[in-house]
């Protein structure tokens, strides 16, 4: 029986022979690691063989030439054609599996390159299931994980793209998608938790505490059928305050709560509450100022790292309850 690879020999290949993979999972590639990487390669050369897939075409005089279409290490022909490189190391292998093998190898050495952000992973993995029909034990066993993870990852993709977006360009934790898919069947309290994340930086604990209150307030809000001028002045306050507001009645007065994180925050809330008090015109923002594209994200996921580590359900709303 011949071996997938050729010999697992090593072949020097054009780089300019080498067409990238349709099947690539990796849609981003930041500029600055991709010329880190070239100056590496310059000093070093490329470490480690490309893979690609070869096939023989019939040129117009007749001759014939080999096209070359690669499999995985697009970072490394990236980086190798910014160094200049003229040829690379490849392994070549048989091109029997077809696309689904393509798709398969490339998403395998993404993850265990760890070079995957979680919405391409998820849109990798969705892309398996549905142009493949791959079941999810079956992906689980490929890449190493559980069912779990892998069902968790495709769930990514329920969110709105906006926050599909944030989380791939790092502007939100991983774990931030818990609290924000448990509130998948009601939009506006989801994106509400997210603009807070966003603007006042929220650590995924405080998210989830937040998450689970709205959850309670599902049942608490039942009380109010008989007064919906409550819900709507809590709906006004949080959108004027932009931060979350209940207010909560008894039997004789009740309780009005504003969120609020830290004393900057606090004191924004002062000012707006006085505006308004004072029927002046409201601040333009009580919100603060969004994360730059690339703020490290995972310096706000305060859960332990024992807990990041084992907790594979990290973004399943079912996994905690209220």
């Amino acid at each position: 029986m011949a071996s997938s690879f050729y010999g697992n020999s090593i072949f020097w290949v054009e780089v300019e022979k080498i067409k990238p993979n349709p099947f690539q999972p990796r849609k981003e590639f930041e500029e600055s690691k991709l010329r880190d990487l070239a100056g590496s390669i310059r000093q070093y050369g490329v470490l480690q063989p490309l893979v690609v897939t070869r096939r023989e075409v019939q040129k117009e005089d007749g001759g014939i030439a080999s096209e070359y279409e690669l499999i995985a290490g697009e970072r490394r022909l990236r980086a190798s054609k910014l160094a200049g490189l003229v040829q690379v190391p490849v392994i070549i292998r048989t091109s029997d599996e077809g696309d689904r093998a393509k798709l398969e190898l490339a998403i395998i050495e993404n993850l265990q390159r760890e070079d995957l952000n979680p919405i391409d992973r998820a849109l990798a993995f969705d892309r398996l299931v549905k142009d493949f029909n791959f079941k999810h034990t079956e992906i689980a066993s490929r890449v190493g994980k559980s069912r779990e993870y892998v069902s968790n990852t495709i769930r990514l993709l329920l969110m709105p793209a906006e926050m599909q977006t944030a989380l791939a360009e790092g502007r939100i934790a991983e774990g931030h998608t818990r609290p924000l898919l448990m509130l998948i069947d009601r939009p506006q309290e989801q994106n509400v938790l997210f603009r807070e994340i966003m603007q006042k930086k929220i650590t995924v604990r405080d998210a989830e505490s937040m998450a689970r209150r709205i959850a309670f307030d599902r049942v608490r809000k039942k009380e109010y059928l008989y007064a919906p001028e409550i819900l709507e002045m809590e709906k006004e306050l949080t959108e004027k305050l932009g931060t979350r507001v209940a207010i909560e009645t008894k039997e004789n007065g009740g309780k009005l709560s504003i969120d609020f994180y830290g004393e900057d925050d606090l004191r924004t809330l002062f000012a707006t509450l006085g505006s308004l008090l004072n029927a002046k015109t409201a601040p333009a923002s009580a919100a603060g100022t969004e994360a730059p594209v690339g703020t490290d994200a995972e310096a706000l996921d305060d859960r332990p790292k024992q807990e990041k580590e084992i907790d594979e359900n990290t973004f399943n709303p079912d996994s905690f309850s209220i």
